[in-house]
């Protein structure tokens, strides 16, 4: 089974079950080879090639046979002599005639000299010995038949010649027969009959082009496969280096990483290359440079966690030692309310750091749907004004009220809408926690129409009354525990964390969170959430 998941898997093409345990050299070099096994595969159509060669013989050889047959028939002796002697010299043929009781009557190297000689295979050169031992490979490869070597009959009688025996059960005909010379090069005998006394005639040539040729066509074939293969394996070992080096490199980088025993490791970028292993190699550099942020700012985030948490854990710390030690019962009330307010802070803090540490990992898998942004704030505004009224009716300090407004233009986006709550929960909570009690905080949606790349941009912007936010703080306050809080707020009310989680939401949803003067030019600080229209 793959380790791939599906989408994956079939992104990938599917798991490939030759590919498992071989190497990516070895499966180069094999796809190249097996182009050279079909290029040797065209020894089989050598064999075809000979076997037509040899047709075309056979046919000549019949045709020489009964037409010097049909012309002895008709002739004298003495002419017979001079016919068969010139006939042999002329086609560089051996010709026998055999009377009816099978013997020899004339031989037309006995009239003449011999036409040709069988070659003597132990004075020939090393390089024919070795053309005959290939010969025998390739006709064992493809499976050739098994060819009768010649031998010269010691009585030289018809009886020696099955083709004449075929011959002459086919009158007017002719029959073929062939064999193996000494050097394995072919003897094409052709056997017919000389009228009707019973005599029979028997041609012998020993036609060495035919091996020549096929020893030629294979010596060619052998010098394109071995420059073929040579070049082929240049090739291929080439292609495996400049895809499997590289490679290798990516690997070796990458398990330095994984084992984390150097943090200096750098991830090739290899921007020569336009392929996809550069993209590849770019890709795991990108990866890796964003784990390491993830990285740092986790173990920043643990660090900053065990900060802030010591502070309240001090505190509740000392509250309950001095208890023991206090036996004034206002004093011990104030420990006690101080010991409260130290677990509430704790629980505070906690819950806010368990949200921001998980707030990646769920938006990573959330599904993002359209949704109006405005319809959105002015339903969380609305509830906040119900609840607002039922405190006051228990005798709490108003809350500053919450204006909203809705700019023209759709203010539709892309989002996860829990998510987007979240984020103007928290810009309300911050607005209203810094505007004084009667205050006003304001809250727009707008669309602002087509912005970088054509886009449209949905914002949505909370205004307070407050002092506003110093141009050196703009930043700061986003970053995890960092807080600038108005006078007269109760330390340890809030963990820092509100704006930071609402800065990683609206980056989730590719959008920004910034904070500005208010537009009015009133005093105040705005925060403004801009994200891309649907």
């Amino acid at each position: 089974m793959s380790d791939l998941p599906p989408e994956l898997e079939r992104a990938a093409g599917g798991p490939l079950f030759w590919t498992r345990r071989i190497s990516l050299t070895a499966r180069i070099l094999a796809v190249n080879l097996i182009a050279l096994a079909l290029l040797a595969g065209s020894l089989f159509l050598l064999d075809s090639f000979r076997k037509q060669l040899l047709d075309e013989r056979f046919k000549l050889a019949r045709s020489e046979a009964r037409i010097a047959a049909d012309a002895l028939d008709e002739m004298g002796d003495a002419q017979r002599r001079t016919l068969m002697a010139r006939m042999g010299a002329d086609q560089r043929l051996r010709i026998r005639l055999y009377d009816a009781q099978g013997q020899v009557e004339l031989d037309s190297f006995a009239l003449g000299p011999p036409t040709f000689a069988l070659a003597d295979p132990t004075r020939q050169a090393l390089f024919q010995r070795a053309a005959r031992a290939l010969d025998r490979g390739v006709d064992a490869l493809v499976g050739a038949p098994a060819v009768e070597n010649l031998h010269e009959p010691e009585v030289d009688r018809t009886g020696a010649w099955p083709e004449i025996e075929r011959a002459r059960g086919d009158p007017g005909g002719a029959a073929v027969g062939y064999r193996y010379a000494p050097d394995r090069t072919p003897v094409i005998t052709a056997a017919a009959t000389v009228g009707s006394d019973g005599e029979t005639l028997l041609t012998m040539r020993n036609p060495t082009d035919v091996t020549q040729a096929i020893r030629d066509a294979r010596q060619t074939l052998a010098i394109l496969s071995g420059a073929a293969l040579l070049l082929s394996i240049q090739l291929s070992l080439f292609l495996a280096r400049t895809i499997v080096q590289p490679l290798r490199v990516l690997v070796r980088a990458a398990v330095r990483v994984r084992l984390g025993r150097d943090r200096a490791v750098v991830v090739p970028r290899l921007p020569e290359r336009g392929d996809e292993i550069g993209l590849l190699a770019r890709a795991i550099s990108d990866m890796t440079a964003a784990l390491r942020q993830r990285i740092d700012a986790v173990e920043s985030f643990a660090a900053d966690v065990a900060h802030e948490l010591k502070n309240p854990l001090a505190s509740l710390r000392s509250a309950i030692e001095a208890m023991e030690r206090v036996e004034q019962p206002e004093l011990r009330r104030q420990l006690q309310d101080i010991a409260a307010q130290d677990v509430r802070r704790i629980d505070r803090l906690i819950t806010e750091i368990a949200d921001a540490s998980r707030i990646d990992a769920e938006l990573s898998r959330a599904t993002f749907e359209p949704l109006d942004l405005a319809d959105l704030a002015e339903r969380l505004i609305g509830a906040r004004a119900l609840r607002d009224q039922a405190e006051r009716a228990l005798g709490a300090v108003p809350a500053p009220s919450i204006r909203f407004r809705r700019g023209p233009g759709p203010a539709l986006v892309q989002g996860d809408a829990a998510r987007l709550e979240r984020v103007l929960e928290n810009l309300l909570d911050n607005a209203v926690s810094f505007s004084p009690p009667g205050g006003a905080v304001e809250v727009m949606v707008a669309n602002d129409g087509a912005c970088t790349g054509g886009h449209a941009r949905v914002s949505l912007s909370v205004s307070d009354d407050g002092p506003g936010v110093p141009d050196s703080e703009r930043e700061k306050v986003f970053d995890r525990f960092h807080s600038v809080r108005p006078d007269g707020e109760a330390f340890g009310s809030h963990s820092g964390l509100g704006l930071a989680i609402a800065r990683t939401i609206a980056q989730a949803h590719d959008g920004t969170l910034v904070i500005t003067e208010r537009a009015d030019g009133r005093e105040g600080a705005c925060l403004v959430l801009a994200l891309p229209g649907a």
